[in-house]
């Protein structure tokens, strides 16, 4: 969400003049934008304001601004205790940067974290930062209505709103036109995206089945991801969606947090084991070569050792593929916060964390062994970080795929061998793997972009 977000700041300092640069050293305004949903991310964030007192001594005319969730939680003390900071913008006040950068060259501070019901930036043409040229990402709404016990977003980028669809697919047939190959649709919660044409009669609501399909249509040429799901709002109709069309990839991240219906009901969740692990039955149904992956809190309010074995007992019996897993950590204004003592000994988190992570090793490596010997169909995206001799893509599982720059022989090829690069699709038998990633051989280079179903 947060590149996202950066994008959209980018595309309205455009319009003033501002172009980016590759480093703080090289820039007259910083903007830092921040995200509160962990301790760990706040920590870091604020590591790297005190880093901007170096680069304000040696230019004198640097502003520096924070943006995002961040900047809305903590406003006060960032401008109050952090001498070196600017201005701060909440998520919902990008629009207002213009005039409130102008405030600040007048040797002002400048803040605005007034939170919206309406705004979703929906026709603005994000500017595209740091991009390969491949994958994009296209925000289809801002906000949560979800309230869950531990997370803070209700309270740092408010209310639930969705973006006109019709906005939305324009984007993505642009990002066709500026060749770009895949999109991630991004949203708190996307399978409650719900938006309803101004002419359109009471039924006429789209959902995210419906979008998706949109989006699937329109662009054919485009492969197609999103996140997050929520467990108690996605649907039959969005895997039915998502089997139906080959560009929409095989890959959902369905965040589970514990395995225990009752740390569930603590968290304010909305559904129980037995609903969550119906949902993985239905996305098997559906679609059994789909990748799964989660969410995982460790050492949540209450969490008891039987809780913590009823979370290892669910990830043995889904078999994600990947998961992020993290201790819990208080955040302020939640209603944890507010009703539950933090009361597990922060030991008591690390050896459970331990044996969470450990456990996801183990499962991440099984799933990653039964692609060997399949062929799959990878988008290149980049250069290996351990050899510039070998690229990296990912399938629509969403697995990380390295195989050779250099293709030799094949039915592509029988001139020789030529250089692969980002952007192409190419067909990969696997011919081993890690519990990280995938190896594979090259088979074609193919010249047609993913077709419907």
């Amino acid at each position: 969400m947060n590149v996202s977000d950066s994008e959209v700041v980018a595309s309205i300092l455009a319009r003033d003049g501002y172009t980016p640069v590759n480093s703080a050293e090289e820039a007259d305004l910083v903007l830092l934008n921040t995200c509160s949903i962990r301790e760990k991310a706040e920590y870091t964030v604020l590591q790297r304001i005190n880093e901007m007192n170096n680069l304000k001594a040696r230019n004198k005319g640097l502003k520096v601004g924070v943006l995002g969730c961040m900047a809305e939680r903590m406003r006060e003390d960032l401008l109050e205790k952090k001498k070196v900071v600017d201005l701060v913008v909440g998520p919902d006040a990008y629009r207002t940067l213009p005039e409130l950068l102008e405030k600040v060259g007048t040797g002002q501070k400048a803040v605005n974290v007034l939170l919206s019901r309406e705004e979703t930036y929906g026709e603005i043409e994000p500017v595209r930062l740091g991009t390969n040229g491949v994958t994009a990402f296209v925000t289809i709404m801002r906000g949560c209505d979800n309230m869950c016990a531990f997370c803070v977003v209700p309270f740092t980028r408010g209310r639930e709103r969705s973006r006109d669809a019709t906005s939305i697919v324009r984007e993505c047939e642009q990002l066709v036109r500026d060749g770009y190959r895949e999109v991630t649709l991004l949203g708190q919660n996307v399978d409650s995206y719900k938006w309803r044409p101004v002419q359109s009669a009471e039924n006429g609501i789209v959902d995210f089945a419906d979008l998706l399909e949109m989006v699937a249509v329109a662009c054919p040429t485009l492969r197609i991801r999103y996140s997050t799901s929520h467990p108690k709002d996605m649907t039959d109709k969005v895997l039915a969606v998502m089997a139906r069309y080959d560009n929409i990839c095989k890959y959902i991240h369905l965040p589970v947090q514990s395995g225990s219906s009752e740390v569930l009901k603590r968290m304010n969740r909305g559904y129980d084991r037995v609903w969550y692990l119906e949902r993985i039955a239905s996305i098997r149904r559906h679609m059994p070569d789909c990748a799964i992956s989660t969410d995982i809190i460790a050492g949540y309010c209450g969490e008891t050792e039987a809780d913590h074995q009823e979370t290892l007992s669910l990830m043995e019996e889904v078999g994600y593929d990947m998961a992020f897993m993290f201790k819990y950590s208080e955040r302020p204004k939640t209603l944890a916060a507010r009703k539950y003592p933090d009361d597990v000994p922060e030991e008591e988190k690390g050896r459970r964390l331990a044996e969470i992570i450990e456990l996801q090793k183990r499962k991440s490596a099984e799933r990653t062994a039964g692609y060997v010997g399949q062929i799959h169909e990878v988008l290149i995206e980049g250069v290996s970080k351990r050899s510039n001799d070998h690229l990296y893509g990912r399938n629509s599982q969403n697995n990380v795929v390295i195989v050779a720059r250099q293709v030799v022989g094949g039915k592509t090829n029988a001139e020789g061998s030529r250089s692969l690069k980002p952007g192409d699709f190419v067909r990969v038998r696997i011919t081993s793997a890690t519990a990280g990633s995938l190896q594979g051989e090259v088979l074609d280079v193919l010249n047609h972009q993913p077709a419907l179903a």
